[in-house]
């Protein structure tokens, strides 16, 4: 069946999201975006999307919401699992390879390059939990709002950027962690990748 106006203004806005941030959009952000008087209706398209074989939607699961493709089929690609980063405080990141992860290449936005297991809970609100393994696509560059993986004096954390001028702050998605103000001319500061999806062990 084609899709309405709204079904195909709402897929057009997931697959932007996703090109974006790495991640797709919250029911919130979907209400908002599209004009939504309620989430329910976001609910309600969602649904409609799945029925009609262009998304896979968890509806109990927080951003669970994964783009099918039609056209192509199962990628299976290979990863290193390399060590953990930190959703909170920045941590060592231990940079020898633990295991190899055979993963299908659909469930990332951006190609990962490794993966990294998150440790803390900064960036609960983005739907990064505890122990999710986070793919990485390894680039030196990422635009303000951005999800990155940065190394700040040795140690690797898991944050949105902000850019400002010269200013640079890595932002927490969860209210009970502060932003981190990094001053590039007296840190070793660099952006090590942008997060690319993510998956969750069983």
């Amino acid at each position: 069946m084609p899709l309405s106006p709204t079904q195909q203004t709402l897929l057009d806005y997931l697959r932007q999201h996703i090109d974006a941030q790495g991640y797709p959009p919250s029911q919130m952000e979907i209400a908002a975006a599209l004009g939504f008087r309620q989430n329910r209706s976001a609910r309600l398209h969602l649904e409609a999307l799945a029925k009609a074989g262009h998304i896979e939607w968890l509806g109990g699961q927080a951003r669970g919401i994964r783009l099918i493709n039609r056209q192509a089929p199962a990628k299976l690609m290979q990863v290193p699992l390399l060590g953990r980063v930190a959703a909170g405080k920045p941590i060592a990141s231990d940079a020898e390879v633990r295991r190899q992860v055979s993963l299908d290449a659909s469930l990332f936005h951006l190609r990962p390059d490794y993966l990294l297991e998150v440790l803390g809970e900064s960036m609960l609100l983005d739907g990064i939990l505890p122990h999710d393994l986070i793919g990485v696509h390894r680039t030196p560059e990422a635009r303000n709002g951005q999800t990155v993986v940065a190394r700040l004096d040795g140690e690797f954390t898991v944050k949105r950027l902000e850019r400002k001028g010269a200013r640079i702050r890595l932002l927490p998605r969860n209210p009970a962690f502060a932003p981190i103000e990094v001053d590039p001319r007296s840190s070793d500061f660099a952006i090590e990748g942008l997060f690319a999806g993510l998956i969750r062990p069983g």
